[in-house]
């Protein structure tokens, strides 16, 4: 059984960096597709980024194109954070599926679509 801990939640000036991680247990590699979510109060989680290990292709959403990279190494997912908006902070939770296809769309999948999450990690961002 795959599991998902994320870790570097905290709290960050707006116009600063942070660097989320998500360890994976569980498997010998790293799932077919990974990515991040996000979700604040009141609000449905909304997936920000993706990527396919193997194949290094990410996805983005549009309001953190440019501001947040998705990468990895062998057994960690990050998202690197910079020029940190107040209307990034949220809590982020990390993602992960056995199949590729749910990251072979242009968009990051809805919520249903993915088999393992993480616990999330909260960022608060300060003005």
């Amino acid at each position: 059984q795959v599991q998902l801990v994320e870790s570097g939640g905290g709290s960050v000036q707006a116009g600063g960096s942070l660097r989320l991680s998500c360890s994976v247990f569980g498997s010998t590699s790293l799932p077919a597709c990974m990515g991040w979510f996000r979700q604040t109060p009141g609000k449905g989680r909304e997936g920000i980024a993706t990527l396919i290990p193997r194949a290094g292709s990410t996805v983005y959403v549009d309001s953190v194109k440019g501001r947040f990279t998705i990468s990895h190494d062998a057994n960690t997912l990050y998202l690197q954070m910079t020029s940190v908006r107040p209307e990034d902070a949220a809590m982020y939770y990390c993602v992960a599926d056995p199949s590729s296809l749910v990251c072979s769309v242009p968009r990051p999948s809805p919520p249903a679509m993915w088999k393992y999450w993480g616990r999330g990690t909260q960022v608060i961002v300060s003005a």
